[in-house]
């Protein structure tokens, strides 16, 4: 007797369903507990900027309060111009950092010398230096050039930040692009140029929005630098945060709102890049 295929449906055996696991219970626990840790200082000054500066400094902590808007308004004065100096300096040295690197890479990556990995070991190197190390030879550059607090000086420190961060990412992404994709150019006639517009920058693209995005954070979140190079008139979010430790004492609530304000666009900036980000940091590693 022949079973129809509706009888062969019904009489299936249900799935399986995946057995508890304490293990497995134990394990997601553990990840919200370790998410929560680090998420909790944020958390915690997210709530000192609502709080009067004697609840902030409150001890045993005071989590019943009222939120007051009295520290964002004191904050805002001097936050637009702060601001301003923050967007230049991580956005114009992104800008400058890739206009630097990218070629670099590509040249590295597309046409290796005996000597490349000798090359990208050197400008690594450059990040091995703790910043103390280098402040006095700097600080003395900048004011025989006149390039203390100015926009334009804390634009070419960032940049040199930056620059070793660039060729190395983006030399990795350049080499992961299949090799036989230039040959077929090159028969086709492309110049240089032509590989490196055409071919090489559209398929880094994924590489491209993420090295791009950890620039501009690493450049947004730089305060060594800024604070011993600049004053008042291009001093960014990160000195200004220090502006309100005074002789007076510390603002801590006021402080907080600050970094509040801060910590913000990059927030925003990271949650809406997130995709790009996830794309370039996994570019190339499943083939």
């Amino acid at each position: 007797m022949t079973t129809l295929p509706s009888q062969q449906v019904a009489t299936a055996s249900p799935k399986k369903k995946t057995p508890f696991s304490v293990s497995g219970l134990l394990l997601t626990l553990l990840t919200y507990l370790l998410a929560f840790l680090f998420f909790f200082p944020l958390l915690w000054m997210a709530m000192a900027a609502f709080k009067t500066e004697a609840q902030a400094f409150a001890i045993p902590p005071v989590f019943a309060y009222t939120p007051i808007l009295d520290n964002f308004q004191n904050a805002l004065p001097a936050y637009g111009l702060a601001l301003s100096n923050s967007l230049w300096a991580a956005i114009g040295s992104t800008l400058l950092a890739f206009a630097l690197g990218l070629p670099a890479a590509f040249a590295l990556a597309v046409y290796p010398t005996k000597r490349a990995n000798a090359v990208l070991t050197w400008m690594l190197s450059t990040k091995f230096m703790p910043a103390v190390g280098v402040i006095v030879p700097l600080y003395l550059i900048f004011r025989n050039l006149g390039l203390l607090d100015t926009r334009f000086g804390l634009i070419l420190m960032y940049t040199s930040m930056n620059l070793p961060l660039v060729v190395w990412m983006m030399h990795s992404y350049m080499t992961e692009i299949p090799y036989a994709i230039y040959e077929a150019a090159r028969v086709d006639g492309a110049s240089v140029a032509r590989e490196f517009f055409g071919i090489a920058l559209p398929l880094s693209l994924p590489g491209i929005s993420a090295t791009a995005l950890l620039a501009v954070i690493f450049a947004w979140n730089e305060v060594f630098f800024a604070l011993n190079l600049t004053s008042t008139d291009a001093a960014p979010l990160s000195v200004f945060i220090s502006t309100f430790k005074t002789s007076r004492g510390l603002f801590w609530a006021q402080m907080s709102a600050a970094a509040v304000l801060t910590v913000l666009p990059v927030l925003i900036f990271g949650w809406v890049a997130q995709r790009q980000l996830v794309r370039g940091l996994s570019f190339g590693a499943v083939k």
